[in-house]
């Protein structure tokens, strides 16, 4: 059967413990078929159509040092929050250094020989820091070309010895500077919902959990076949993404004037990525959008990318509006362990974690 010889390929892939940087290294010239995907989810929307005109805001933070420019930068962030759910800050006190260091250090460590990455490849959900290759490997339709070193940062960090070398010292720097970060975008957030300005921090403890997503895309031999990342919208409050110059993120920008279409999101010096995600758009009751994107392969490369997700500390935390109109609460109240538990069941399936919990 089918399902039968996808799964045994899918085993002896797994089994590898190389990646997809495993298959580069042994010099593939095709992509293999667990990778195909799809020709509806390649091509599910048109990609910046002609007469689309939109482009991810680039938000200053170098105002918040007066009212008058405070004011103008949450009115900017809660824009972004309420359209497109992503935006890029500049100005946003993590150093380049310590971003391109970052990067250096993720790029070092996929790099390293397969045998030396081995012993941090696992599937075990209780493992703090671990490399894998698709989170979602036998439960999505179709596999993407990617490697990732993730990691669960806060409230307490991995064992230095769980951290691969290459990164030990690294990661937990630039993580606190992602927190330090994470902590004025809060405030923002809280002050462009009317709420006080510490509200999602103390209140709602947004900033208590952290985790590290390091992505690893090798270039692809044949990109028109398979997706960096499908097409999917983040399990979290916040995300902060990092990203090197190649690109292929792209978000699905909807202004009901025109069909849904793929827009690029550029890289810019210095930028960082930050996009709403699926928990704040349930707590703000569908006034910030938390915005399917995806990565497109590409046959440049590799790609390097760090996602620092914001999320809730306890799994047992309650998720529910904490804000709503004239139409009551669009979500019931949840709790984090179901979402995740509904989010790793069904993978990246480009189906809206949120319609789950929708009134």
């Amino acid at each position: 059967m089918a399902s039968e010889r996808r799964l045994y390929a899918l085993k002896a892939f797994d089994d590898t413990k190389a990646g997809v940087k495993g298959l580069v290294d042994a010099g593939v010239t095709a992509v293999p078929t667990i990778f195909h995907h799809p020709p509806e989810s390649l091509d599910d929307a048109p990609t910046h159509p002609h007469g689309h005109q939109f482009s991810i805001p680039v938000i200053d933070l170098a105002g918040l040092v007066t009212p008058s420019g405070r004011a103008s930068v949450v009115g900017a962030v809660k824009a972004a929050a309420e359209t497109v759910g992503f935006f890029q800050v500049v100005n946003h006190g993590v150093p380049e250094a310590a971003m391109s260091g970052m990067l250096a250090a993720l790029r070092s460590f996929n790099e390293e020989p397969a045998e030396a990455k081995r012993p941090y490849y696992s599937r075990d959900p209780g493992r703090r820091a671990k490399y894998e290759s698709n989170f979602d490997l036998f439960q999505s339709r179709a596999a993407s070309w990617r490697d990732t070193l993730f990691m669960e940062m806060a409230p307490e960090p991995p064992p230095p010895e769980e951290i691969p070398p290459a990164c030990r010292r690294v990661a937990p720097e630039y993580v606190g500077l992602v927190q330090r970060l994470g902590r004025t975008l809060f405030e923002l957030l809280s002050e462009g919902m009317g709420l006080r300005r510490g509200y999602l921090e103390e209140e709602q403890e947004c900033l208590d959990g952290l985790s590290f997503a390091g992505h690893y895309y090798p270039a692809c031999p044949e990109p028109h076949l398979t997706l960096g990342a499908a097409r999917h919208s983040d399990p979290s409050f916040l995300t902060v993404l990092l990203q090197d110059a190649v690109g292929g993120l792209q978000v699905l920008v909807d202004d009901d004037k025109n069909q849904p279409a793929w827009v690029d999101v550029p890289t810019a010096a210095g930028a960082l990525v930050v996009n709403i995600g699926d928990y704040l758009q349930l707590m703000s009751n569908d006034r910030f959008k938390s915005v399917e994107h995806r990565v497109v392969a590409k046959s440049v490369g590799p790609r390097v990318s760090v996602a620092c997700f914001f999320r809730a500390d306890a799994s047992t935390r309650v998720l529910e509006p904490i804000v709503t109109d004239a139409g009551g609460a669009r979500y019931r109240s949840t709790t984090v362990a179901e979402l995740v538990r509904h989010y790793r069941a069904k993978g990246l399936d480009g189906v809206p974690a949120l319609q789950h919990v929708r009134i």
